[in-house]
């Protein structure tokens, strides 16, 4: 092909890099993206605790009490796992079950109608080839935050724990629990029980060492000193299980079973967020979102042609008038036009009812339009243009510019 013929080819059209579907199916799932973002960052501490190794009723690891709640619900009692805080307002009837890190401040249950507080034991950490899972280090031989912890309940606590696995058998102490209870339990390592004169034994073992404890100053109050009785690795014998059962059953009485996780790290907020998504306000969340997107509808069609950019200053006798006028209006000096536009009116009056050069030429006479005006049943146009000499203000222009059309009408039956 010779250079003439290539110059004579004409140049192709360049594609568009972007074609009009994928730039639309972009926009959709980024909106799409969004809104999950913005739903999973207002429910975010809702999802938490599941994937979390810790001793509360989220857990589903050894030291965890999520196998608690399942075995209570196959019974048919009433569950609960809750995120709200106390606030100091006790709840209607039931247990509450709080499991508390060694460091926690315990005042705002102590007015609970029915407590058991199940105490730390173990020691351990997350496995990081097993997430969910954790690996045990042993058992604190620190019972010091016991105390501590304790304290809105009794002055002095201490725990004891025993050197190696064992299978105790727990009886009764006549304390809610009777002298005839008999509660045989399976190999527990390392059982840890509590003693303190702020305590009464309600379930202890053959030495006579309390595994359940009531507070004296606070009957509402109960104390499981070992975890091993509720939570999961310990329910995974039948007879902690059991007795596990029996304990949570005799304390709830007739009432409903609350596993508070609040302590834990997992207390539910009222954010923003979490308020426009949830009713009331639920449905103005989606009239909203519904008016956005109809709004980004509307804008992916153009609804009128394309409008020309004008020039920056117009041109021709139309933008002479115009710049005049506003020249005019800012001085504010429109009232003192009323005295030309009185003699264009009578100038366009004597020019149609045949007033000839005169009229046409400015030199109008006045004595022959008040003639004709008289004739017509009009108003004097003496009178007119002396009105027209008095106007001071834009209102007063006004006034007098609807009498001179309406004169001017009249004779000149432009109307008909």
């Amino acid at each position: 092909m010779s250079g003439a013929e290539a110059a004579a080819d004409p140049a192709p059209d360049r594609a568009q890099p972007f074609a009009p579907r994928t730039i639309l199916a972009l926009v959709l799932v980024g909106i799409v993206s969004f809104a999950g973002l913005a739903v999973l960052a207002a429910y975010a501490p809702e999802l938490r605790g599941a994937a979390d190794p810790g001793a509360h009723a989220l857990s589903s690891s050894a030291i965890g009490f999520k196998g608690a709640t399942v075995m209570l619900k196959a019974e048919g009692s009433p569950v609960l796992v809750s995120r709200t805080p106390p606030h100091g307002r006790p709840p209607g009837e039931g247990l509450t079950v709080i499991t508390p890190p060694q460091v926690t401040d315990l005042k705002p249950f102590a007015q609970h109608p029915a407590l058991l507080i199940v105490m730390p034991k173990w020691i351990v950490t997350g496995d990081p080839l097993h997430p969910g899972y954790v690996r045990k280090y042993g058992a604190g031989d620190d019972s010091s935050y016991a105390t501590e912890l304790l304290a809105p309940f009794a002055e002095k606590t201490e725990l004891q724990l025993r050197k190696a696995v064992s299978r105790p058998v727990l009886r009764g102490t006549g304390v809610l629990f009777d002298a005839a209870t008999y509660l045989p339990l399976g190999a527990v390592d390392r059982l840890q029980t509590l003693s303190g004169p702020g305590w009464a034994p309600m379930l202890a073992d053959e030495q006579g060492a309390a595994v359940v404890a009531r507070s004296k100053a606070h009957p509402n109050v109960v104390v499981l000193a070992d975890p091993d009785l509720l939570n999961n690795q310990g329910l995974a014998q039948l007879d902690n299980a059991r007795a596990g059962m029996a304990v949570l059953n005799v304390l709830r009485g007739t009432g409903a079973v609350t596993f508070d996780v609040t302590l834990n790290g997992f207390s539910r907020g009222r954010g923003l967020g979490r308020l426009m998504l949830e009713p009331p306000w639920l449905a103005a969340t989606l009239c909203g979102v519904a008016a956005a997107l109809l709004m980004g509808l509307h804008s992916l069609a153009r609804f009128g042609p394309t409008l020309a950019r004008g020039r920056a200053v117009a041109l021709g006798k139309g933008a002479l008038v115009d710049n005049s006028a506003g020249l005019v209006r800012m001085a504010r000096r429109e009232a003192e036009l009323a005295p030309a536009y009185a003699a264009l009116a009578k100038a366009m009056v004597g020019k149609v009812a045949g007033g000839g050069e005169r009229s046409a030429a400015g030199r109008d006479n006045d004595a022959w339009l008040a003639e004709l005006a008289r004739r017509a049943g009009a108003a004097d146009p003496a009178e007119l243009s002396r009105e027209a000499e008095r106007a001071q203000t834009r209102d007063d222009l006004l006034a007098v510019g609807r009498k001179l059309y309406h004169w001017r009408t009249e004779i000149t039956r432009e109307r008909r």
